[in-house]
């Protein structure tokens, strides 16, 4: 069974599915196809062919491509090296032997990346209607923004359109020849002012660990740009010059405005090189989001460009809430493309159904931290939440709800380890532990051999607020740092939390592999509150016994004895 799109998604795929036949023509000046002199990351797009989902021809799993049959995707081109996936191993031991295995190989080009439209727009000025843009040769082109999907709640607006307007933009979406007039219908919007500048950023490094937590929770405010400030440097005395330097970014999104189930944030790790003008729209962002379940907004679990993460205009995270990133620059390439190959291999696994999203055990944040854990990067564990609440907890809510299930899922929040259930928590524990490795806060530990090379590679570190885009959303803010703290954000009465909901995506079982490793359902009652029921039930019945048998002597009959073969 194919996947339903959103109502409205049609239209855009109509828009949009050329599938790499929309070539700029000499007119369209600063127009090119959308994998022509790019980079996804730390892999240029030479080698790469646009595809949809609905490919005869592409040497992916057939489980990755269900999810775009109606999206356009790079896939690697003939006699490329593609990212695998161990048969039977669970995500975890992949990438550890994977990694042990190929410390000296190159970056393998991952299964499919999500592109979404087959055009760029470059080095256009938006013109203040935002319905025109002056290309880089002086011409005027008319532009047309894709449909809002009929289940996504806002969309850009007039305030979109001044936040634009006078910018240099650089823009992914399709070149429309039916009419009289050539007209590009955008999909993504990024402002080319977007740039990181070493020598703006604001005097020295900080001279001890700084408070992450108080940087992305700072209020916020309305901003035209990016806001960037250098915590470490390797060497102050020294200009940095990053152009082309790898880096790894630690992307944490903040709380939607209008809907109390995404306080927690969203975390993703993206790996690519910074522009010789500082860009890093082609950084390519790895995406985990619940593969079962339609998002409202359009959203696939992928690895994608930075650009489509951010600033798609129905997918992209800043048109719902504002974001902090966390970048370490990078002298070396290796960790960061032993992440992104480690990843790439998760992603296969993902798709597969090998595993599935949970939002306890194996969120956005779980599983990136899982892969930096395999990796050998040991970022420093916080503890569970509230243990001992929540066996209280589970009781509480299952006989409230009237639901072992809803009992179940309290019990894994409080019990899961803070790192990889909350955004913030991983992005703070990450940043911090990463300025702990390089020297520039508190003691080092004994290091693993991935941590060293941490330690040797990173040249500088910095941290960037990001503005939500203005549009007809609510304004986001910081996410929380604590389950108290999301309990304290939403409603006393769940029935009064704005929620919005999602259609479920069954995978299709002609699609699962025998050899997938088998994933159990955390059973309804948890092993501890099991055996406490167990041995109030013990206690009751010794209670019983004893009166029975008080009972008996009084009347001179005891109980039959238990039978030897029945003790075991």
């Amino acid at each position: 069974m194919a996947r339903q799109l959103p109502d409205a998604a049609a239209a855009v795929v109509a828009a949009l599915a050329c599938a790499g036949a929309c070539i700029a023509s000499p007119a369209s000046v600063g127009i090119k196809g959308a994998l022509e002199s790019e980079s996804i990351g730390l892999l240029r797009t030479d080698t790469m062919l646009l595809r949809t989902g609905k490919c005869a021809d592409c040497a992916v799993p057939k489980q990755g491509l269900w999810y775009f049959e109606n999206e356009l995707i790079a896939v690697p081109g003939p006699g490329v090296a593609v990212s695998g996936f161990a048969r039977g191993a669970d995500r975890r031991s992949d990438v550890a032997q994977w990694a042990a295995a190929s410390a000296n190989e190159k970056l393998a080009y991952p299964s499919l990346v999500w592109i979404g439209a087959p055009n760029i727009l470059e080095d256009a000025v938006m013109l203040p209607d935002a319905r025109r843009v002056r290309t880089a040769a002086g011409s005027e082109l008319d532009i047309r923004l894709v449909p809002r999907l009929a289940t996504n709640l806002s969309y850009a607006n007039g305030d979109t359109a001044r936040f634009f307007a006078g910018r240099e933009v650089r823009m992914r979406g399709a070149i429309d020849r039916t009419g009289a007039k050539e007209v590009f219908v955008a999909r993504t919007i990024w402002p080319a002012d977007f740039r990181f500048e070493p020598a703006a950023m604001g005097g020295r490094p900080q001279p001890q660990s700084p408070d992450l937590a108080a940087f992305v929770r700072e209020p916020v405010k309305a901003m035209r740009g990016i806001e960037t400030r250098l915590l470490w440097q390797r060497h102050p005395s020294q200009p940095g010059d990053w152009k082309r330097k790898a880096v790894l970014g630690f992307v944490l999104n903040g709380a939607q405005g209008d809907d109390d189930e995404s306080l927690g944030g969203h975390f993703a790790v993206a790996t690519g090189r910074i522009g010789n003008r500082g860009e890093w729209s082609d950084w390519a962002v790895n995406n985990f989001y619940n593969l079962d379940s339609v998002s409202e907004k359009g959203i696939v679990a992928a690895t994608l460009p930075m650009d489509n993460y951010l600033m798609d205009l129905n997918s992209g995270q800043q048109y719902y809430r504002p974001s902090t990133m966390l970048v370490a620059v990078l002298n070396n390439e290796r960790t960061a493309a032993a992440f992104q190959g480690g990843v790439q291999r998760v992603f296969n696994h993902f798709y597969r159904h090998d595993f599935q999203y949970r939002h306890t055990s194996a969120n956005c944040a779980g599983i990136s931290i899982d892969v930096f854990d395999s990796l050998g990067w040991h970022i420093p564990k916080r503890g569970p939440t509230a243990p001992l609440k929540s066996l209280a907890a589970y009781a509480y809510v299952a006989a409230t709800d009237g639901s072992l299930q809803g009992g179940r899922k309290i019990y894994d929040y409080l019990n899961e380890e803070q790192t990889r259930l909350l955004p913030a928590v991983a992005f703070e524990a990450a940043g911090l532990d990463l300025l702990r490795i390089v020297g520039a806060a508190g003691a080092q530990r004994t290091l693993t051999a991935y941590e060293q090379q941490l330690r040797s590679d990173v040249d500088a570190i910095f941290v960037v607020r990001i503005p939500q885009i203005p549009s007809s959303r609510a304004t986001g803010s910081a996410p929380v740092f604590s389950f108290d703290e999301f309990r304290a954000r939403v409603p006393a009465n769940q029935a009064d939390w704005k929620i919005v909901p999602v259609a479920p995506r069954p995978f299709p079982a002609a699609l699962r592999d025998r050899s997938s490793v088998a994933e159990a359902e955390p059973f309804p009652m948890p092993l501890p509150v099991a055996g406490i029921g167990i041995g109030l039930c013990c206690m009751l019945g010794g209670f019983i016994f004893r009166r029975r048998r008080t009972a008996s002597k009084a009347a001179g009959k005891l109980p039959a004895p238990v039978p030897e073969e029945l003790v075991h």
